[in-house]
């Protein structure tokens, strides 16, 4: 029997026609399951046992009341002021003091997120919610803590600039406002594509530095390295390279100009000094590869941190391009320093073309073996499947940062243009809220959907207004200096580079799994009914971008969120509000996205049949991760799922044990423990002497070697492949 069904119908009736009127402005429809679960929460904090009570009874005299005195709309707070004064009335002291702490204490809980003082103060007693919610930032480190200090004022004058209800809904779980330590207190921008080939074939300006085009790759590396670190200051999300290999291959061959004339001075023969001039320019380009790996891992950005950095390559067919992603892949496996420890940035994203290097009988396949070797030692490269990316965003480019893609676009010229763009913000919804408020009734999930979409088209679409409000020199090296492709003067408007759908908007999502399985049960990744309500979410979502798209003239794109703590705090808000529910949130965490329930332990082909279909609605954001074992001494393994892909999923990443132990020589997957992570063999756990990489959502990590996530190492283990 339904909780509510001991309402007479011309009650229910009336009652239907009742408007809620909430603080922050809006309208919604009355619920009178609302005050049902308010109460029951106020008795289970009496003793814990609701049948002492007879909620019905006081749920009459509520419902009741609310009639009587009004008629169609009602403040919510006149709501509040019927039910105590009901529970007073029918002599129930001790549960209305009991309500009236609940209401009071989830006021002041509103309130303390809007206090600055009690910000701080969250950060200097270090609440572990605040200084590990980024696994790449070591708390304890100065200028790290500095930015994580002005991070948190930041984050509350920020939630007073929101539209009210869209603050009271990041507040609530409804929906989360990403890195609001960041925006919209500045006017920032979120990740992006730079334009390397831009600046670096036209000069660029750093500081009071006039940069002209570098004549060689150490030079033109070296300048990557120091774009990247400005670029990084001046937005708070990763900054991507795209097709590295071909912009970088023509100051390689500028090298390989000058050893020729080199050679020509000291060799005789035409066929000696042009092997001379080859062999030279290979090391030089290795050189310069090794020197921008050291080079970004030796960086750190205003945010106190390594710059989110993804390089992609693999589609450069001549000598040059070649030699470039070699030399990529052969530094990445050489490891950084004298231990050779697994390098964390910048992230590598190879991309596999039929007909370039898939096929044994490809041009480029000997490069493929190299970045499948590179993958079962450092995790990297990730793979981008050129046919089918296409088929999903329309082009092929590297993502934005760890996921974010960017649709084909052209310009007034009818160019393809992919680096210089960028995307302005994420908001997040929660869906496994709107499934357990549904109640099970499918008509309540979609209206309710419909309602939360609402707020987070209102959340982007101030985004892309506080973005719009930054002046080009307030961040010179986007705007002015070619990062972000055109290049502006310092009285342009900036929204000329984000309208016409140049920039993308994204409507993150979280729990498609724990949807599902409040409807369907938790084994239901093979019921075709279920997997297509799921499908049919996406469509809605999508159906709903592309209506705001057109309104407003930005790309507004559905994105696969990288949950690194997101999963946490929907699940921990949720569980806090409903109670355990059985694989919803008695796991502790949501599962991220679209990805199939890791607990299942599915193989990579079963995981990869299972996601193929989301990411064609989800087409601004997305990646498939597959689980393996140690693959050092058996690549081909990869390989069979990388080729097995290769027509189904248009981005793919591995992760396998690579923890080396650098006492006993141990490699494989470390134990987590209570101290940090041990060598299973030796029992080693000094950070010394080991080293431990484990991927925390689209970036890799070394968690041991951060001090502000130890005594948190069992959890990252068990929540990284649900993150993933």
């Amino acid at each position: 029997m339904k909780k509510l069904e001991f309402v007479e119908e011309n009650l229910r009736n009336k009652l239907n026609n009742f408007i809620v009127i909430k603080r922050d402005g809006r309208r919604v429809e009355f619920e009178c399951d609302k005050i049902y679960a308010a109460i029951s929460k106020a008795i289970l904090s009496i003793d814990g046992n609701i049948s002492t009570y007879d909620i019905s009874k006081i749920m009459k005299e509520i419902l009741s009341e609310i009639t009587t005195r009004f008629s169609n709309d009602i403040k919510i707070y006149e709501i509040q002021s019927v039910v105590e004064h009901t529970l007073i009335k029918l002599g129930e002291e001790v549960l209305a003091e009991s309500y009236i702490s609940y209401r009071t204490k989830k006021d002041i809980e509103r309130d303390k997120n809007l206090d600055i003082n009690f910000a701080i103060k969250k950060l200097v007693n270090r609440d572990e919610n605040l200084v590990n919610e980024n696994a790449n930032k070591d708390s304890l480190v100065f200028n790290t803590h500095r930015d994580l200090t002005s991070g948190v004022v930041a984050k509350t004058i920020g939630l007073k600039m929101l539209p009210t209800h869209v603050a009271n809904a990041h507040q609530k779980g409804e929906l989360h406002y990403h890195d609001l330590d960041y925006s919209p207190y500045q006017p920032l921008t979120n990740c992006c594509l730079i334009d390397f080939q831009e600046m670096l074939t036209k000069g660029f300006k750093i500081g009071n530095a006039d940069v002209e085009s570098p004549k060689s790759i150490t030079t033109s590396t070296a300048q990557m390295a120091q774009i990247i670190a400005n670029v990084a200051s001046s937005q708070y999300g990763g900054c991507s390279a795209d097709r590295i290999d071909e912009v970088l291959a023509p100051f390689a061959k500028l090298n390989y100009k000058k050893n020729l004339e080199l050679a020509k001075e000291w060799i005789d023969g035409k066929e000696k000094q042009e092997q001379f001039a080859k062999e030279k320019t290979i090391k030089d380009i290795y050189d310069a590869m090794q020197s921008l790996e050291y080079e970004i891992n030796t960086l750190y950005s205003s945010q106190g941190q390594t710059p989110f950095t993804s390089l992609g390559f693999g589609l450069g067919e001549d000598f040059f391009s070649r030699e470039i992603q070699k030399a990529i892949l052969k530094v990445r496996i050489e490891g950084l320093g004298i231990e050779k420890r697994t390098a964390i940035f910048p992230k590598l994203i190879f991309t596999i073309k039929d007909g370039v290097n898939l096929k044994s009988t490809d041009p480029n396949y000997d490069i493929k073996k190299l970045a499948l070797e590179c993958s079962t030692k450092r995790m990297y490269p990730d793979v981008i499947m050129y046919d089918t990316l296409v088929k999903i965003t329309g082009s092929c480019k590297t993502p934005m940062g760890c996921r974010s893609f960017l649709p084909a676009w052209k310009d007034e010229l009818g160019n393809n243009v992919e680096s210089g763009r960028m995307n302005l913000g994420v908001v997040t919804l929660n869906l496994p809220r709107i499934a357990i408020e549904s109640n099970g009734i499918k008509d309540k999930f979609w209206q309710l959907l419909r309602d939360r979409l609402e707020i987070c088209k209102d959340a982007l679409v101030y985004r892309a207004k506080r973005c719009g409000e930054a002046k080009p020199e307030n961040a010179p090296i986007l705007y002015m200096h070619g990062a972000f492709g055109k290049r502006l003067d310092s009285t342009d408007s900036v929204n000329q580079l984000f309208k016409n759908k140049r920039s993308t908007l994204s409507l993150g999502y979280i729990g498609l799994y724990e949807v599902a399985t409040l409807f369907y049960g938790g084994e239901w990744e093979t019921n075709k009914e279920a997997k297509q309500f799921t499908l049919d979410i996406m469509k809605e979502l999508k159906r709903n971008v592309d209506l705001w798209t057109e309104e407003y003239d930005y790309w507004f794109s559905i994105y696969s969120t990288p949950s690194e703590s997101l999963t946490d705090r929907f699940c921990r808000l949720d569980k806090e509000k409903y109670g355990s529910i059985k694989n919803v949130t008695d796991k502790d965490y949501y599962t991220n996205s679209y990805h199939y329930d890791v607990r299942k332990k599915p193989t990579p082909f079963e995981k990869l049949d299972f996601e193929k279909d989301y990411p064609y609605y989800a087409s601004g954001g997305f990646i498939h991760y597959c689980e393996y074992p140690v693959l050092k001494q058996n690549p081909k393994a990869l390989e069979a799922v990388w080729d097995y892909a290769y027509d189904k999923v248009g981005y793919l990443g591995t992760n396998t044990p690579i923890d080396r132990c650098y006492e006993c020589d141990y490699e494989g997957d470390f134990e987590p423990t209570k101290k940090g992570f041990k060598c299973p063999n030796c029992g080693n756990n000094n950070p010394k002497t080991c080293d431990v990489v484990k991927r925390t959502c689209g970036y890799l990590g070394n968690p041991q070697a951060r001090p502000m996530i130890k005594g948190r190492h069992k959890e990252i283990v068990s929540r990284v492949k649900h993150m993933n």
